[in-house]
Order: C-alpha cells, then sequence, then structure tokens
C-alpha cells in the first residue's frame, strides 16, 4: 500500500536527516564536510546498545547516554583532527583528514567489536496500531516523533537562543563574529557537539528498528546523509530535515515499486541530478563570488 510505503520512508528518512543536520551544521560554519560523521552515527549506536545489554535501559535512558558520549566524541574529533588545520592550510587537508578519522572510527569498532552483525536486545514491546486503515507499530511512532521533536527543538535553539545566534553568526562571517568577541572555537566544538548527538540518536533509532548494528554501518548512513543534505541544500538547516525526509521516502518507493537492488543507486542518482540541475539544493542559496 502506498501510503505504508510512504510512513516507511517517513521513518527511515527521518534517521538520514538527522545525519545530514550534522553535515549542514559543520559545512555551514566552517565549510567542511566532515566525512567522520556517518562513524559518529555509527558509535552512537553502538553506545546505545551497550547501555542496553549492561544497565538494561529503557530506549529513550540509551539514547540519551549515547548522545552524551557522543557529543564528547564529536567535540574529540574536531579539536585533534580539524582545529589543527583550520586557517592553515588548504581545504583539502582537513577534507583528508576527515576521511582519516573516518577509516580509523570505523576500523577501532571492528577490532573492538569484530566485523559481525550485533542484534539489539527486545527493550521495547512493539505493539500494531490500525489508525486511518494504516498499519503503524509502536517503534514506528516512537521514532517519528522523536525526530520530529530534536529536528525542532534544533531548529527553536537556532533560531531563540544565544548559542544559536552566534552560530548563525559564525555561519554567516567566521573572522566578522571573532571580531565581535564571540569565541569560534568553542561555537564550532559546540556545533560538533550538536550534530553528532543528533546522528547518536539517529544510530540508536536505526540500530532498535533493524535490530542490527555493525562496524561500517555508518560508511553507506553517512554518503545517504550527506547526499540527503545536497539535496535540501547544504548549509540550511531546514534543508536537511526535507532532503532527509524525501530521500528515505523515494528509496523506500524505490525498493518497493522498482526493485530492492536500486535502494543505493537512488540516493546517490538523486545526488547526481541535483549537482546538474540544482547545485544549490532545494532550499540552498546560489551564491555569487565577486571578483
Amino acid at each position: 500500500m502506498f501510503i505504508e510505503q510512504l510512513v516507511n520512508g517517513l521513518t527511515l528518512g527521518s534517521s538520514y536527516a538527522l545525519i545530514a543536520l550534522g553535515y549542514t551544521m559543520v559545512y555551514g560554519i566552517i565549510q567542511l564536510i566532515n566525512f567522520a560523521h556517518g562513524e559518529i552515527y555509527m558509535f552512537g549506536a553502538f553506545a546505545g546498545l551497550l547501555l542496553v545489554s549492561l544497565f538494561g535501559v529503557n530506549i529513550f535512558i540509551a539514547m540519551l547516554g549515547a548522545m552524551a558520549f557522543c557529543m564528547v566524541l564529536g567535540m574529540l574529533v574536531e579539536r585533534v583532527a580539524y582545529r589543527p588545520l583550520r586557517g592553515k592550510s588548504s581545504r583539502l587537508s582537513a577534507l583528508i583528514s576527515a576521511i582519516g578519522v573516518s577509516i580509523f572510527l570505523s576500523t577501532l569498532m571492528a577490532l573492538i567489536r569484530g566485523t559481525n552483525t550485533t542484534r539489539y536486545p527486545e527493550i521495547i514491546e512493539i505493539h500494531t496500531y490500525h489508525l486511518w486503515g494504516l498499519d503503524l507499530s509502536s517503534l514506528q511512532i516512537i521514532i517519528l516523533v522523536v525526530s520530529a521533536l530534536l529536528m525542532v527543538g534544533l531548529q527553536l535553539m537556532i533560531q531563540r537562543t544565544r548559542l544559536g545566534k552566534a552560530m548563525r553568526a559564525c555561519s554567516q562571517d567566521l573572522d566578522a563574529a571573532s571580531l565581535m568577541g564571540i569565541n569560534s572555537n568553542r561555537i564550532i566544538s559546540y556545533t560538533f557537539a550538536i550534530g553528532s548527538a543528533l546522528a547518536a540518536a539517529g544510530g540508536v533509532m536505526v540500530g532498535i528498528y533493524y535490530n542490527a548494528v555493525w562496524p561500517y554501518m555508518g560508511t553507506m548512513a553517512g554518503l545517504k546523509a550527506f547526499s540527503a543534505a545536497v539535496l535540501g541544500g547544504i548549509g540550511s538547516i531546514p534543508g536537511a530535515m526535507i532532503g532527509g525526509l524525501t530521500l528515505g521516502v523515494l528509496e523506500i518507493l524505490g525498493v518497493a515499486y522498482l526493485s530492492s537492488s536500486y535502494k543505493d543507486a537512488i540516493a546517490f542518482g538523486i545526488l547526481i541530478l541535483v549537482l546538474i540541475v540544482r547545485p544549490q539544493g532545494i532550499m540552498g542559496q546560489k551564491i555569487t563570488k565577486k571578483v
């Protein structure tokens, strides 16, 4: 049924949107594609698994714990791998550093946990609800509601808090913001922390939803989330949300009505199409450089 596939697509797309927000927030301030962000998402999934396995906590406590852990991890990655290169070398050096951190983190987890898939324990009793002719599981409802709350909360934080105002100032002009007394290094570190926390929440929800996590799960998810960020307009927070949800819906509809073999091709086909037709994305703005 089309509507049920649409709900499945929104469920998957919400995880893409949470990851894509980290990409777009970092790029909006320092024009860097943090290719290690997918691995932060993976570490968040494993952090939630650890909390569930050792302490038997519920989904919400596991998510909060994973978010807190990944906030620290994201800030550490920014401090060690990106800050020393910022403003002192070409952007290519920072990009290579990001790829190196991505490989390091996934390999580290493979050494710790092995390369096999690990199943999540059953931490939530799943019920099926029949609403308006649809069959919705309680887990789908939780994922959609939590994702919506996180995305709305981020938007409110960006628009209505002093931290959000400082982040917007750094996004517009990092040097001018520093001259006005804003600690740009601290704001960038906070940006990495917030983006990492959102990715961790997505990792826990995906791990529980698909009942599986593995060390290389962040690679493809990160690339698809990057495609979603480009689709929505890299640097635009509402664009990342729209891009993630759109990509998830198109991917699920492609699997349902075409073939599962097209699942990954859809995301990257959309990326190529957007770069050709509208490089700035759905909500991005075209920037003209003055010579």
